[in-house]
């Protein structure tokens, strides 16, 4: 589960539209969004880090603009080019790429010290307080885990004083504990720090779970541009954003925790989902995953039985793809959920659109990686 709480700072607006050749096709990518995490999603080898590389002014398009809160960091018509080093971007690599022979604190300052004081706003304690730096600061690069090794990454890039943080595929080096780690850090600096981050990944849990906006990217071309709830529900896009990880995004509350089973009521607009205790204080916002494979459908309401989440709901889509497998789509107050069910299924339930359905989601469905802060 990843918490739902917006930063505190104005992210500001990103404006991109840029065309450059490439070796297999001619990237053309255009997206305008104002938000705190802009997630840039798409299967490898889409255009993604070349779009990041356009905004870091590694690569340099043939045609277009790039704009940051209204600082045109790229013009062709203008002949505007603003150098890498001027454009005060901070980037974080897969790799963390840290300074073997500096300690932590010697790489950490090391950003800094290419501002001015009159550039410097974020305080060098605060970051270190957020990425929980403070043990890790004698120690070299070779005495750090994976997962220390991009904290550390991530604290170097926002010493530099950025007004916009670039993260290409940091956890995609990281086991699945560590990646977990970083997340909640990232998730962190989200709610605390008001500076936008393009986010760039092909992991649909990462993605739902950082970012508010989502640039969907194909083979150079931008498919689709929103929420991140819109463009990853929607059955359309399968194709695209991966049929097997299909799922919905809720926003919700926590309203109450059960102390003694170990769990947690959150509130959304379709109802109550029980979930496995959080750590959110009641009142607080988060966001949670629901993934299509971890909800049945029902035609009539059931009774005695061991799932804890029944929303009642209506069809509204169906895919139409060969096969087994169906998604339905299912709206629920006003949140979109997705079904995967056999066809054989949809058929004797009489599926179709318009019909009222029970979507049933089991609260151990639910994990640490499926809910989080919005």
């Amino acid at each position: 589960m990843a918490h739902a709480s917006r930063a505190t700072g104005s992210a500001g607006v990103i404006a991109v539209d840029i065309e450059k050749r490439l070796g297999r096709f001619d990237l053309r990518v255009a997206f305008e969004a104002d938000a705190p995490v802009i997630g840039l999603f798409g299967r490898s080898g889409a255009g993604k880090s070349s779009v990041v590389n356009a905004i870091a002014g590694t690569s340099t398009p043939e045609r277009g603009y790039i704009r940051i809160n209204g600082t045109t960091l790229f013009d062709s018509q203008e002949r505007i080019d603003v150098p890498p080093e001027r454009r005060r971007i901070g980037y974080v690599f897969q790799d963390a790429l840290l300074f073997p022979h500096m300690t932590v604190e010697r790489n950490l300052m090391y950003g800094e010290r290419l501002r001015t004081s009159s550039e410097r706003f974020i305080e060098p304690t605060r970051v270190i307080g957020l990425l929980g730096l403070e043990a890790l600061l004698p120690r070299r690069p070779a005495n750090l885990s994976g997962g220390e090794k991009q904290r550390v990454a991530i604290g170097r890039a926002l010493l530099a004083q950025p007004r916009i943080l670039l993260m290409d595929e940091p956890l995609a080096s990281l086991d699945v504990p560590r990646k977990t780690e970083v997340l909640d850090y990232i998730e962190r600096l989200r709610r605390e720090l008001g500076i936008p981050i393009v986010y760039v990944s092909h992991s649909v849990p990462e993605i739902t779970r950082l970012a508010d906006t989502v640039v969907l990217l194909s083979e150079g071309r931008c498919l689709a541009a929103g929420p991140v709830d819109e463009v990853m529900g929607r059955i359309d896009l399968r194709p695209a954003t991966g049929r097997y990880e299909a799922g919905a995004l809720v926003d919700a509350r926590v309203i109450a925790h059960d102390d003694v089973d170990h769990l947690s009521t959150l509130a959304f607009d379709g109802g109550e989902l029980i979930v496995p205790r959080v750590e959110a204080s009641p009142g607080e916002r988060v966001r949670t995953r629901i993934r299509a494979r971890d909800v049945s459908l029902a035609t009539r309401k059931p009774d005695a039985l061991s799932i804890l989440n029944v929303l009642r709901g209506e069809v509204v889509s169906l895919s139409d793809e060969d096969g087994a497998v169906v998604d339905v789509q299912i709206r629920v107050g006003k949140t979109l959920l997705t079904a995967r069910v056999t066809r054989r299924s949809r058929n004797e339930l009489g599926i179709a659109e318009g019909v009222e359905v029970y979507a049933l989601v089991k609260a151990v469905s639910f994990d640490q990686r499926s809910v989080g802060y919005a």
